[in-house]
């Protein structure tokens, strides 16, 4: 099923459905500041393993990161984050980055595992983060990938629901997404190393 959502101004009770899909256990593919992904509650167990499935891997094993709405959920997901990383963070969020921290007791309970780190995205989209404020709490994120060797990325709705649509409780259509994901930083042992050039410029960030 697709749901026709404005990218900028999304409907309250389109989100409506949608966070009421999330909390019984669904899964979503959501658009975000770089390339459309896999979204869940980042409180349902069985749904986290639905998007691990999804992306082919094992549980213990999926990459998976968490979307929250702003950088005050992240006491509840991280450890305590020093002044400079939370400066860094705090200048390039919300924006098309994933910062990798030291995770809280909380992450291997959610991902049955014995992760020491997360990663987190405050996405430049309105609305993943207006999901995030509805639902009260962060959503499980990973990027959809395009069947086609060729392409890395699915950059359009109709074609994630003709491939997966019967995998997913709901596709939300926000217009074409990216082909370029975010870019990753490692912050978890207090000095920041790029994994990853994606979407979000290093230049004046560090």
């Amino acid at each position: 099923m697709i749901l026709e959502i404005h990218p900028k101004n999304p409907e309250p009770r389109k989100i409506e459905t949608v966070v009421k899909v999330l909390r019984d256990g669904g899964v979503v593919v959501c658009p975000t500041d770089t390339v459309y992904a896999f979204v869940c509650s980042a409180n349902n167990v069985r749904a986290i393993e639905e998007v691990a499935r999804l992306k082919g891997v094992k549980p213990q094993k999926a990459d998976l990161s968490l979307i929250c709405q702003d950088l005050s959920q992240l006491s509840t997901y991280t450890k305590m984050v020093d002044t400079a990383s939370f400066r860094i963070m705090k200048h390039a969020l919300p924006g098309p980055y994933t910062f990798i921290l030291q995770a809280s007791s909380e992450i291997p309970k959610l991902f049955k595992n014995n992760r020491r780190t997360v990663g987190i995205r405050v996405p430049a989209h309105p609305v993943p983060l207006a999901i995030v404020e509805a639902l009260g709490h962060a959503l499980v994120v990973a990027s959809v990938h395009d069947p086609d060797a060729i392409l890395d990325h699915t950059t359009e709705p109709e074609r994630i629901e003709a491939h997966i649509g019967h995998r997913v409780a709901l596709v939300i259509d926000s217009g074409t997404g990216g082909l370029e994901g975010s870019t990753v930083i490692d912050l978890s042992t207090g000095s920041p190393e790029v994994l990853r050039e994606g979407k979000g410029s290093l230049e004046g960030l560090f």
